[in-house]
């Protein structure tokens, strides 16, 4: 098979968990969740769930394994977020610039709507491996950030390893469709580059949908 982008993520992860086993799969769920792309749990899980279908994994270590991996993962963002918090004020250029209001707006967020944001987000792919680090950043309760996390991340792990427990006749066939994948995921990729890029360069003003920034009027000089 050519080479694509999506199947090369599926190889590393096929090579770790059939190499290294259920320490595998807790290792890269730690990568995972701590937000270090490219190896989502959408590609792990799946692939977790074929093995116990085999009869490699056992079903209860495995769970065990992914939700371990995924709590610690989550558990570093959260660590990285709360004592950094001092540090990352003022980092960033241009219109990325992180300032102190942007920091509490954040607190107020997650002071409303933190054991929601963190449960719901667990369950949004990509979304996931990131939610951790403002929930540090705020200072949510370390105890209550851990229970929101497994409210949200178990029926997701779950469902993702019964789908690949369910495509274990069929896994082999998946790879022809990788190549369509990249399709879709390397212009996507492409975009986020260059719009960070013109952001940065104070081309577009932040938000969406992307808009350019207009240039801010200069008070006319006393003659």
């Amino acid at each position: 098979m050519a080479f694509t982008l999506i199947g090369a993520v599926v190889g590393a992860v096929v090579t770790v968990l059939t190499a290294v086993g259920l320490g595998g799969l807790f290792a890269l769920m730690v990568v995972s969740t701590f937000g270090i792309p490219p190896l989502p749990s959408e590609v792990i899980l799946p692939f977790a769930g074929f093995l116990v279908a085999q009869g490699t994994f056992p079903l209860a270590g495995t769970i065990a394994a992914s939700l371990a991996g995924s709590l610690v993962g989550s558990y570093a963002g959260y660590a990285v977020g709360r004592w950094g918090r001092s540090r990352i004020t003022g980092a960033g250029l241009g219109a990325l610039r992180l300032e102190e209001r942007h920091i509490a707006r954040m607190d107020a967020f997650f002071a409303r709507w933190g054991a929601l944001a963190v449960i719901v987000s667990n369950s949004v792919p990509l979304v996931r491996g990131y939610v951790s680090f403002p929930a540090g950043t705020s200072r949510m309760h370390p105890v209550k950030f851990g229970v929101f996390t497994l409210v949200g991340a178990t029926p997701y792990t779950l469902l993702l390893l019964y789908a690949g427990m369910v495509l274990r006749a069929h896994w082999e066939q998946l790879s022809s469709y990788f190549r369509v994948l990249d399709y879709v995921a390397l212009p996507l990729l492409a975009a986020a580059v260059l719009y960070l890029v013109l952001l940065v360069a104070g081309v577009l003003s932040p938000g969406w949908p992307p808009r350019r920034r207009h240039a801010e009027p200069t008070a006319d000089r006393a003659p």
